[in-house]
């Protein structure tokens, strides 16, 4: 189970590093799916989940601010998953 969701996580990665024009059209970077995120990062209860959930949503908002829309959906990705793994 955890080798398909590594496995999962890394084919995203490589997707939007190598297609970060195609992440962007995607919307995956948006300010309200940041803000979605952000209110199910708040939900965790505090542990090693939601402390990498901040980490990524921190990562994912500093690559949306330097113009890197494919790392920002790669990061918000991540921090996806980890609100998931409670």
């Amino acid at each position: 189970m955890i080798n398909k969701l590594l496995g999962a996580a890394a084919m995203a990665a490589i997707t939007c590093a190598v297609f970060p024009v195609h992440a962007a059209k995607m919307g995956g970077c948006s300010g309200s799916n940041l803000a979605k995120t952000e209110s199910a990062i708040e939900a965790i209860a505090d542990g090693q989940a939601k402390m990498t959930a901040q980490k990524e949503i921190a990562a994912a908002n500093d690559a949306l601010l330097n113009g890197k829309p494919g790392a920002c959906s790669m990061h918000l990705n991540k921090a996806m998953h980890s609100t998931m793994a409670k």
